[in-house]
């Protein structure tokens, strides 16, 4: 087909929270922005099924998030009488239903008047020149057309790192070695959630190895609003599914040692096979449900398996057999005749909502990708930044800190083997709150070693023991938010990225209201 030029001052491929973010922050500061994204909507996880946000100290995650959150808030605050368990539930709007956080961020991208959304488009190419990013064709999915688009600054924020690739920057992809970094939780390792205690069996070996990824449910206890599953997926296969009654014998699916706010813990499921799914309660009769990690039975590990460096068809292919494992463990728990009654029974309590996901068969359409390529960039963030570790036990201070992390080291499994007293799967790291403490994140982590034109803000320069507390929604809008600033700056002084002036990003950062210290906060 014909071929369209556009150009902009800014190109963001990739709609998720931290795209999104980094086009609005640059759209309100008078730059005119595209967003490209392969899916039909914007919002990624957000607006796919993550329905609580990922924040254990609301007080390092200021900014473009904070708004978001407010904004949120303010719906329900509309929508429900001031003292109703639905108001409540939203938590001050750190808790949402999908459609809801669509709707707001599609208002915050069209209030700027200076978004243009370009979905349903598939990158194909990156136009590099001298080592510097100039332009890229993307797609039109729908009708065939291909667009060339050119900028003075690209930004990559998708979940794989797509970009960066096609232009040909270096990256990492599977687990670093302990010996690359000195990390105590790198490479193949057992970890045992309850105690805290890496077990024997992890030899801290490198690998290719990437942690689970699967669908994040958004389901209704609402009958009226409810589509029921009559057929379990094409390929249903029970098999896949009955390690979790050797789970249910064996205690994995009893009450954690501790509770902790916010962990996805529902008592009434505790002891029973439906504590195979970790529910948080919702909006509006709605919960939003992850698939346990902690079961030996979790289904999803290496079913990811050549997703990430796969073309279109491939991606496809595993994203669908994602869907069906997803929907597959629904009808499972809802309809096996192994699985007790009264288990089944509490199951079926929970449908897919009929007022989501309206053209996708009320299923998410984001394939919750927790981690894809990662950029070697002038600065790599290591578990020494943080979380305390014997290498480092202090914290570090960097003079080009752009936002702040605070979330616990969380990986979900990577392998399908188990240690030999069958405890937990190879490679989850579950929730490592003891060790990680807030950190600053330095700009550098955004800047590729050798491409110029382009930020990284969301598959940016970590480890993988780091990446695991940087990979949260939150967290990725807050690094958006700097790749606005830092790009509107570049396009205000005639600068490269990594020669931006990281005061002047700073100070408009600071006054946009990111925090960007410990100092003050606690």
């Amino acid at each position: 087909m014909p071929e369209l030029v556009e150009r902009f001052d800014i190109v963001v491929l990739g709609a998720t929270p931290g795209g999104l973010a980094t086009a609005i922050t640059a759209a309100r500061l008078g730059r005119r922005v595209a967003i490209i994204e392969f899916h039909n909507h914007i919002g990624g996880m957000t607006t796919s099924g993550l329905g609580k946000s990922d924040v254990e100290q609301k007080e390092f995650i200021g900014g473009l998030f904070r708004e978001f959150t407010g904004r949120v808030y303010q719906y329900y605050q509309d929508k429900f009488e001031p003292d109703s368990d639905d108001l409540k539930l939203c938590r001050e709007g750190y808790y949402f239903e999908p459609s809801v956080a669509e709707k707001i961020l599609n208002e915050m991208v069209s209030k700027t008047g200076l978004i243009t959304v370009f979905t349903s488009h598939q990158l194909l190419k990156v136009d590099v020149n001298n080592h510097c990013v100039k332009g890229l064709e993307a797609l039109n999915i729908s009708n065939g057309m291909i667009t060339s688009f050119s900028a003075g600054v690209f930004i990559d924020a998708t979940y794989e790192g797509d970009l960066y690739a096609s232009a040909g920057a270096e990256y990492r992809l599977g687990r670093e070695g302990r010996d690359t970094y000195g990390e105590p939780h790198a490479g193949v390792i057992f970890f045992d959630y309850e105690k805290g205690e890496i077990l024997p069996g992890s030899t801290g070996e490198a690998d290719h190895g990437i942690q689970a990824y699967t669908y994040r449910y958004c389901l209704t206890t609402d009958l009226e609003n409810s589509y029921m599953l009559d057929s379990p997926p094409a390929d249903y296969d029970r098999r896949l599914y009955t390690p979790y009654f050797d789970d249910l014998k064996e205690g994995r699916l009893s009450a954690p040692a501790e509770f902790h706010e916010g962990w996805g813990y529902y008592p009434e499921h505790f002891d029973t096979l439906v504590r195979a799914l970790s529910v948080t309660d919702l909006p509006n009769s709605k919960v939003d449900a992850n698939t346990n990690p902690r079961p030996l039975g979790f289904p999803f590990p290496e079913v990811n398996e050549g997703y990430i460096e796969g073309d279109a068809v491939t991606r496809q292919r595993i994203c669908d057999r994602h869907r069906n494992i997803a929907l597959g463990l629904i009808w499972f728990l809802q309809n096996d005749e192994e699985v007790p009654e009264e288990h089944r029974k509490m199951a079926q309590a929970y449908h897919l909502p009929l007022d989501e996901f309206r053209n996708n068969n009320h299923f998410p359409f984001q394939l919750y990708v927790r981690e894809g390529r990662r950029l070697k960039g002038e600065y790599t963030l290591t578990q020494h930044d943080v979380a305390i570790t014997k290498g480092n036990p202090g914290f570090f201070q960097h003079d080009d800190t752009i936002a702040m992390g605070e979330f616990p080291i969380d990986s979900f499994p990577v392998h399908k083997k188990f240690d030999k007293n069958r405890t937990v799967l190879e490679g989850y790291l579950g929730m490592l709150a003891h060790l990680t403490r807030p950190y600053e994140i330095p700009y550098r982590t955004m800047i590729p070693q050798k491409i110029d034109g382009l930020l990284v803000p969301v598959a940016l320069s970590a480890t993988h023991v780091a990446y695991c507390s940087i990979r949260m929604e939150p967290t990725w809008m807050s690094l958006g938010q700097a790749a606005g600033v830092a790009a509107h700056v570049c396009l205000q002084n005639d600068q490269q990225p990594r020669n931006v002036d990281i005061q002047e990003v700073r100070r408009i950062l600071k006054k946009q209201g990111q925090i960007l210290s410990n100092e003050g906060v606690r």
